[in-house]
């Protein structure tokens, strides 16, 4: 039920009169700092939201694909906290802000699915928070075929697992081709 009302929710954005952006691979939508002045859809592609610690190190934070919203908190900020760069070229469609915020207050179904997607959202960082607590591949595994299904996807969505569960795309492939053994 929740997974129809976020289709619903980006298809009756994506229905309004917004603008569509492509964006080259390795290229910012928008830099920390920026003002937030409009809410962006991922149509296509991979944004990521990327933080930079002092030490130089960054923290991937959100990696939004097809029908994904992007640094959907930030709607409700002044300013921008993090960089959106594209891992893959990408095309966006972004509503500005003020008429988001508009259709928010008048449309409740609209609400209600942007209610159901952000609950959505606390429970995927929950469930990121808790497999990364874990200590082996194994279970960082486990867990996230808890969360995604029982079947891992094709192989060539492999790294993406790995990036996902915090260890490197060897170190899985072995959990992998251990447990096809066992």
């Amino acid at each position: 039920m929740i997974e129809i009302m976020n289709e619903n929710f980006v298809e009756q954005l994506v229905a309004k009169s917004g603008k569509r952006q492509l964006i080259d691979q390795g290229s910012y939508l928008f830099h920390e700092g920026d003002s937030v002045d409009a809410i962006h859809i991922v149509l296509d592609g991979m944004i990521e939201l990327v933080r930079y610690q002092r030490d130089g190190t960054s923290i991937v934070l959100q990696r939004a694909v097809s029908q994904s919203v992007l640094a959907e908190a930030s709607i409700y900020s002044e300013f921008y906290h993090c960089d959106a760069v594209a891992k893959f070229p990408s095309r966006v469609f972004q509503l500005p802000k003020s008429i988001f915020l508009t259709l928010l207050q008048q449309d409740k179904n609209l609400f209600n699915s942007w209610a159901a997607r952000l609950a959505r959202e606390v429970q995927t960082a929950r469930s990121q928070v808790e497999i990364l607590s874990r200590k082996t591949v194994s279970e960082r595994l486990d867990g996230w075929l808890v969360w995604n299904g029982t079947e891992l996807p094709p192989k060539g969505a492999w790294k993406g697992i790995a990036d996902q569960i915090g260890v490197s795309p060897e170190a899985l492939y072995r959990e992998i081709a251990k447990r096809r053994r066992n």
